[in-house]
């Protein structure tokens, strides 16, 4: 065997053990995101028919749909917060600040530019700072109004026991509402408009269809996770 051949041998040998990709979101995280996705559109749609926006199924089919769709959400969510913590994917989305200015100026200017980007998920670490915080404003802000608000609105009728049409009326908890669904429709718009953001406009669809992150170039050399789904998931 030449020099050259042996090299070439040691060289690939040596790239051998990086995957070509790798498995980052389980079965049911995946269940879960397009479950919740799937909900959420139910949602926004018969939700703003019911404000009367538009009308599409009449408005008490809308209410009933919405009723439902918020109730399925809400069990969803019971299970899945039970996943994550005894999974501890909870973990994932504790807050970092950083390299938060560097996703900014990522998004804002750098992948308009070809810039690398400045995050490599891997299975420890699958949302960068920025999304991070996307989610916190979600969950400590976007879902307590709407889901406050809306249980105030569908438990109308005990108001007056509890005492809380005293000091609440019907009218400040429909704006309220109505300000959470455009909350989450901005979030909504802007989580579908960056899954576009990845090397092709659906890797990041895709991954999340498959659990499969694709590796390249500019990001191989971080993938500390095994090449093959773990037993079980």
């Amino acid at each position: 065997m030449s020099e050259t051949t042996t090299t070439v041998a040691g060289v690939a040998e040596a790239a051998s053990p990086i995957p070509a990709r790798i498995y980052i979101y389980k079965r049911y995280e995946r269940f879960w995101h397009w479950s919740q996705a799937a909900l959420v559109i139910t949602m926004l749609i018969s939700g703003f028919e019911v404000h009367g926006s538009y009308t599409l199924l009449g408005f008490e089919p809308a209410v009933r749909l919405h009723t439902l769709a918020a109730w399925l959400l809400l069990t969803l969510w019971a299970f899945t917060i039970f996943w994550q913590f005894t999974t501890g994917e909870w973990r994932q989305y504790l807050p970092t600040h950083k390299r938060v200015a560097a996703m900014a100026m990522y998004y804002s200017w750098g992948m308009f530019r070809g810039a690398p980007h400045p995050f490599r998920k891997t299975v420890q670490k699958k949302h960068n700072p920025l999304q991070r915080l996307a989610y916190l404003g979600l969950l400590a802000m976007i879902s307590p109004l709407i889901w406050g608000s809306g249980l105030l609105y569908l438990f109308r009728a005990f108001w007056p026991s509890l005492g809380i049409d005293q000091w609440l009326t019907l009218e400040w908890v429909a704006w309220a509402h109505t300000a959470g669904a455009f909350l989450m429709l901005t979030f909504f718009i802007v989580h579908v408009y960056l899954t576009t953001t990845g090397h092709t406009p659906t890797a990041h669809i895709k991954s999340m269809v498959t659990g499969w992150e694709e590796l390249h170039d500019d990001d191989a050399h971080s993938a500390d996770t095994p090449s093959a789904p773990p037993q079980g998931h």
